[in-house]
């Protein structure tokens, strides 16, 4: 991933990584054992500076607080002393051994970034500084025990429906099959829907809720009948989702949930909802 910063017509800065990805424009991916390394190229005229530095930072940053961000891994290199540079220079940078304990998330009201960071101090005049995202994505495990969910919701004498997922852990690539049985049906139903949703969960006492739905299909479309068994398949792989987080830092957290939705000729809506957990099982 090379990444290219202007100032003005004076500085040109130039990040590249070591592992390159194949598809240009996307951030560079990298494991929690993996060294970030690579080289830094600053272009110019003459720049006189007080030292060149490069860091590797990973902040929590929350929309809805005023606060700085919450730096939770901070590495630093010194690159060059005090001097001059004229033309161009380059500069390698290899950071080993750094904490990389979460993934990076990019959601509406919470940003979990990883950057390296590149600072000219100057004397006289502003430093130069310029930021380069990459990514951080962690394997997962498989449960050992992982049972089948099971739910019903109904409307006394009026309406009786269980729900049957195969089960309540999915990887990324995953599919949710499941099955939709309906008992007693004594209202219109018009269709029903499928909705997979996210919900973000920011902040320490003053907590907020973002929610967002994802995905939303029809799986039914007209009134079923007592007995009838309709089927259920979702292939999660298409979709943009992200592994379950739990309170990371004590900061955020982010969990996935199925909306299982019926509507009736009355535009009046039934729902029931299940909270599943996904996780990660490649990385890419």
């Amino acid at each position: 991933m090379k990444s290219f910063f202007s100032f003005g017509t004076s500085v040109d800065i130039t990040i590249a990584f070591t592992q390159e990805n194949e598809q240009d424009g996307e951030l560079q991916v990298f494991e929690p054992s993996e060294d970030v390394a690579g080289t830094i190229r600053i272009s110019t005229k003459h720049i006189d500076h007080a030292g060149i530095k490069v860091e590797l930072l990973g902040i929590i940053d929350l929309v809805h607080e005023r606060s700085y961000p919450f730096e939770f891994t901070s590495s630093v290199r010194e690159l060059a002393p005090p001097g001059t540079i004229e033309d161009a220079q380059e500069f390698a940078f290899a950071f080993a051994n750094v904490d990389k304990p979460h993934e990076s998330y990019y959601g509406k009201s919470v940003k979990l970034r990883y950057f390296v960071r590149v600072t000219i101090t100057r004397s006289y005049s502003t430093n130069i500084v310029r930021e380069q995202d990459f990514i951080v994505q962690i394997l997962g495990t498989p449960a050992e025990i992982d049972n089948t969910i099971k739910m019903e919701v109904g409307i006394e004498d009026c309406l009786h429906i269980e729900f049957e997922y195969n089960k309540a852990k999915y990887h990324l690539r995953d599919a949710v099959l499941g099955k939709v049985f309906f008992l007693l049906v004594r209202i219109k139903i018009k269709h029903m829907e499928l909705a997979i949703v996210r919900r973000e969960s920011c902040g320490g006492s003053e907590k907020t809720n973002e929610t967002e739905t994802i995905t939303k299909f029809e799986i039914m479309d007209g009134c079923p009948v007592k007995g009838e068994s309709i089927p259920v398949r979702l292939y999660l792989n298409s979709m943009q989702l992200t592994p379950t987080y739990k309170n990371i830092c004590n900061k955020f957290s982010v969990r996935y949930f199925i909306n299982l939705v019926l509507v009736d000729e009355q535009e009046r809506r039934y729902f029931k909802q299940q909270e599943i957990t996904l996780w990660r099982n490649t990385i890419g």
